[in-house]
């Protein structure tokens, strides 16, 4: 199996002591009948506009034929960051999957945690939900879940207001896990 992972700094892990992010944790509790390769190719505040304009070539030359290969997309705040209105945030993350789609890679899809930052999280977690529904890809919903969220919070504020810490990056791979990873990957743990 090889898992291509895409996305922000969140995908990435920045701000974690220990380099693992939530994609690292995930990835270490994943129980697989074969290892997999696993390229986490995030980049630091990109957007679903970025993700959509450069994700398939890095993609394609690292498809192997006959392997399964599938793809995370970690969203966060990008978006907000730059300004894009929900419905072109919407179109964007709609064409990276049909893009995937085409190429037969299942995908799996993070949604953006509370932050500090100016902009609406809860509108556009929402809508990045209702456009996986629509395509019938799994899609974790973070936002909810942490926005009250003590141990959350906290983490964040002490670590740069901006990005999780250890804890936090914990508690978002709690939610992929508890969120459809295992049956995505076809895992049991």
């Amino acid at each position: 199996m090889r898992i291509f992972v895409i996305g922000d700094e969140l995908a990435a892990g920045l701000g974690d002591a220990r380099y693992l992010g939530w994609v690292g944790r995930v990835a270490a509790r994943s129980e697989l009948a074969t290892p997999a390769y696993l390229a986490n190719l995030a980049i630091p505040g990109a957007s679903t506009s970025s993700l959509a304009g450069g994700w398939r070539s890095e993609i394609e030359r690292r498809l192997a034929t006959g392997d399964d290969c599938r793809l995370v997309v970690g969203l966060g705040i990008g978006d907000l960051r730059e300004g894009l209105s929900t419905a072109r945030s919407r179109l964007n993350l709609a064409n990276l999957l049909d893009g995937a789609s085409r190429l037969h890679l299942p995908t799996f899809v993070m949604g953006p945690p509370p932050l500090h930052t100016t902009g609406d999280i809860a509108t556009l977690s929402d809508a990045y939900a209702d456009v996986c529904a629509r395509r019938h890809v799994p899609f974790v919903h973070t936002y909810r879940p942490l926005i009250t969220h003590e141990q959350w919070l906290t983490d964040v504020a002490h670590n740069d207001g901006s990005h999780p810490g250890q804890l936090g990056y914990g508690l978002l791979a709690w939610l992929a896990l508890n969120q459809g990873w295992c049956e995505w990957v076809g895992s049991g743990s």
